[in-house]
C-alpha cells in the first residue's frame, strides 16, 4: 500500500465553527441516533440555505433535524431553528445537562448529551414531509454523505474540502 495513503484521516479535520462542547453534543446525540436506527450527517445544507447541525436518516425514510445548544446564549441568539421543521419529520434541540428544558420552544423535542451519549428527554412531535421534500431532503442526505467518503478516499481529487 502506498505509504500516503496510510496518512489520509480517516475523520476531516474539524472546520472551527463549534465550540468543544458543541461537538460532544454533536458526538453524544450521534451516538445517541445510531443506537436507534438512524445513520447522522453534520452541518447538511438544507435547500433553504440554512445548515442544520445533525441530520438522521433511518431505514423507513424519516428524517430528523437536531440542533445543538451549548449555551442559553446560544439559544437566545438562533433566530432560524424554526425553518428547519420544513425539512425533517421531528425537530429535536440537544444540549447539556447543565440547561434547563424549559427554555426550549414547545412543540420539539430535547435530548440532554455529553461527549460520550445522549438521553431522549422529551419526544419530538411528527411533522410528515411532503413526498418531493422527503425526496430531495434523502438525496441531499446521500449526496453528502458519498462526497464526504469521496473526500477521505482521495483527498487530492478535492482539494477544495481542506482548504
Amino acid at each position: 500500500m502506498d505509504n500516503t495513503a496510510r496518512n489520509i484521516a480517516l475523520v476531516p479535520p474539524p472546520d472551527g465553527r463549534q465550540s468543544e462542547t458543541a461537538l460532544a453534543i454533536a458526538r453524544g446525540t450521534a451516538r445517541l441516533l445510531r443506537s436507534l436506527g438512524f445513520a447522522c450527517i453534520s452541518e447538511l445544507p438544507l435547500p433553504s440555505g440554512r445548515r442544520a447541525d445533525l441530520v438522521a436518516l433511518n431505514e423507513c425514510g424519516e428524517i430528523w433535524i437536531v440542533e445543538i445548544k451549548s449555551s442559553v446564549e446560544d439559544l437566545r441568539a438562533d433566530q432560524k431553528w424554526h425553518e428547519y421543521r420544513a425539512h425533517c419529520d421531528r425537530l429535536f434541540f440537544a444540549f447539556t445537562q447543565d440547561l434547563p428544558c424549559e427554555i426550549f420552544p414547545e412543540g420539539t423535542g430535547l435530548i440532554i448529551a455529553d461527549a460520550y451519549g445522549a438521553h431522549l428527554h422529551c419526544e419530538a412531535p411528527e411533522h410528515k414531509l411532503p413526498a418531493p421534500t422527503r425526496k430531495q431532503m434523502t438525496v441531499r442526505f446521500a449526496m453528502a454523505a458519498a462526497l464526504r467518503i469521496n473526500r477521505l478516499v482521495d483527498p487530492q481529487g478535492h482539494a477544495d474540502f481542506w482548504e
